[in-house]
């Protein structure tokens, strides 16, 4: 482990510390700030040549500073000579551009991949992608982690009875059936249709809510909208309490609002993106992942097996 060397980028530099606590390693030194015209400047202050090197960046809000952090420091450790370089991207912007889904529009998350494979990363380890398929995207070692685990815990100290686990959508019903079968609850899905990028209508309730306390799971929430308009169909339903758990937790223009204004009584969200002052509210609960990429990044340095971790 005296290998080992992390560094991070400003996009979750809280996060990074907490992983290193768990690891009981030192952060990195490494200068990352800008030049007078905005241009990112990197500088490692310590030597990596031959080490195993991750670099914890997410690539949330500002999406393309963040990105092009993580790039020129995968950059800058593959030309100190670093023997490998694992991107650790606790949350993966443009994963919802994971397709073509209209026409003449790019895959963005398919970019996105090449330019961390181009930029040096000889790994990646990430935490719940909005699509699985991106795992694809990379010609590289990807490990893919997931949120589940980290709620888990959470919810089993609030003891809830005739619990049921609701997709807000048909594409995070695998998600839910993970969820559902580790709190041994009932499933269910919402039946939604878009009218656009952050409009939706929901149309069905597929699954028994009546009278029972449901949990709302999904990987992005971003202006809150589906989960806004998931958590009111469902208690036109007759659902009971409302809780969501929510990996990633975007939180963009006035989803903070909507959320106090819902009929959902609790979110709980990891910290994979850090949440502002100005976001905290009294219904968000923060988990963190640390513990879970600390692990992870340990079982990679040490070639152990990281499945383990899937069901913990």
């Amino acid at each position: 482990m005296n290998q080992l060397c992390l560094f991070s980028g400003n996009a979750n530099r809280d996060l990074a510390e907490k992983i290193c606590k768990h690891l009981k390693v030192e952060l990195g030194d490494a200068l990352v700030t800008r030049f007078s015209d905005g241009e990112i400047r990197v500088k490692l202050n310590e030597n990596v040549r031959g080490k195993d090197v991750f670099i914890i960046q997410s690539t949330c809000n500002p999406v393309n500073e963040n990105l092009m952090e993580l790039l020129i420091l995968l950059d800058a450790c593959r030309r100190a000579s670093a023997s490998r370089i694992t991107a650790v991207v606790p949350y993966f912007g443009y994963a919802r551009q994971d397709r073509k889904d209209q026409p003449r529009v790019p895959i963005t998350a398919k970019l996105v991949a090449n330019l961390l494979v181009g930029a040096g990363a000889t790994r990646v380890l990430t935490l719940d992608l909005h699509a699985g398929q991106i795992q694809g995207f990379f010609d590289i070692p990807l490990d893919h982690l997931y949120g589940l685990n980290s709620f888990y815990e959470y919810f089993q100290e609030l003891k809830l009875t005739d619990l049921t686990i609701v997709s807000p959508d048909v594409g995070g019903i695998k998600m839910a059936r993970s969820f559902a079968k580790k709190f041994e609850a009932g499933l269910a899905i919402v039946d939604k249709r878009r009218n656009s990028p952050e409009s939706t209508e929901v149309m069905h309730i597929l699954g028994e809510v009546e009278g029972r306390n449901v949990i709302l799971v999904d990987d992005i929430v971003a202006t809150g909208s589906s989960l806004v308009e998931a958590a009111k169909a469902l208690k036109n339903s007759g659902a009971k309490k409302i809780y969501a758990a929510i990996t990633h937790g975007i939180l963009s223009a006035n989803a903070v609002q909507k959320l106090e204004d819902s009929a959902i009584h609790s979110l709980m969200i990891t910290d994979s993106i850090p949440l502002p002052e100005s976001k905290k509210s009294n219904k968000i609960k923060v988990v963190s992942v640390a513990k879970l990429f600390a692990e992870a990044i340990k079982r990679i340095r040490l070639e152990k097996s990281i499945s383990v971790l899937f069901d913990a």
